[in-house]
């Protein structure tokens, strides 16, 4: 059996979990999960998301405080089952977060505001409760917030290689982490970016995040983000092949054309004058008739 290792405060640490929230009525809603088959089972599967183990800082306040405590002192590879009331959950209800808003200011937005629907408002972002007479009720409270909470939860492994650390913290606070190439040496740290981060925006913003987790989560001194581009060689472009059937009258010998039997020469008009004038030419006398 391989020994499992102790969490501790600052530890950064792979989770499988399935998180529930536990109904006045004793039924429980789930509302997060690492693994596809219960969230089909469910009937909370999403096509875009990815269902994979986690990696989290334990200790670090990052956590709802129920569970980074009971992380603490927990091992990897066992599983446990930790329930958060909700005063160390996502807090109780705020009735001052309940907020009315006028229909004109969605529709400003071009947004048409239906109960249940995620929206934005200067900046806050909250769940739509009511609508009626050009009025909108819109809940700034946590989703969870005063609802007690239920976390099956297994710490599969801890980053322990200061490489690992750095690709923990880049899947932490962007994702990809296995696509960036990573080279420490002496406190320094260059990262070569995958060719996704040069034109996302979601990379620009998480950048000063990964940053500061680097700094705060590592010992490095100097963190350089590398973007490579190679010039494409372009070929030559091979010459166009002949046609089918261009290529077979070439290579086809010609036949000449089968020449006419030429006519006897016939005299012409100028070659009979000709000879009229010859005819008609007087004869030069002999000696004898002169």
């Amino acid at each position: 059996m391989v020994a499992s290792d102790t969490i501790e405060k600052g530890d950064i640490v792979w989770l499988e979990y399935d998180a529930w929230t536990v109904n006045p009525n004793g039924t429980q809603t789930l509302f997060d999960t690492t693994h596809d088959e219960v969230a089909k089972r469910e009937g909370k599967f999403e096509e875009k998301k990815v269902y994979i183990e986690t990696p989290v800082v334990v200790g670090k306040g990052r956590l709802f405080e129920g569970l980074d405590t009971a992380l603490i002192g927990a091992k990897t590879g066992e599983t446990k089952e930790v329930i958060i009331p909700p005063e160390k959950g996502a807090g109780v209800r705020d009735p001052r977060l309940v907020e009315l808003k006028t229909e004109r200011e969605f529709l400003r937005q071009e947004i048409d505001p239906e109960v249940g629907m995620e929206v934005s408002i200067s900046g806050k972002r909250g769940i739509v409760t009511a609508v009626s007479a050009g009025r909108v009720r819109v809940d700034f409270n946590n989703p969870l917030a005063g609802k007690t909470l239920k976390y099956v939860v297994k710490p599969v492994r801890k980053a322990k290689t200061p490489d690992e650390r750095v690709r923990a913290v880049i899947e932490m606070d962007y994702g990809l982490g296995e696509q960036f190439k990573i080279h420490l040496k002496d406190g320094a740290a260059e990262i070569q970016l995958p060719d996704v981060c040069k034109t996302d925006e979601k990379w620009f913003v998480s950048k000063f995040r990964v940053v500061a987790d680097l700094r705060e989560l590592t010992d490095l001194k100097t963190i350089r983000f590398l973007e490579e581009y190679e010039k494409k060689e372009t070929k030559p472009e091979a010459a166009p092949q002949p046609k089918a059937e261009e290529t077979k009258a070439d290579s086809e010998p010609q036949i000449p054309a089968e020449s006419k039997p030429r006519k006897k020469a016939t005299a012409t008009k100028a070659t009979k004058r000709t000879r009229k004038e010859e005819s008609a030419a007087p004869r030069e006398k002999a000696p004898e008739e002169l």
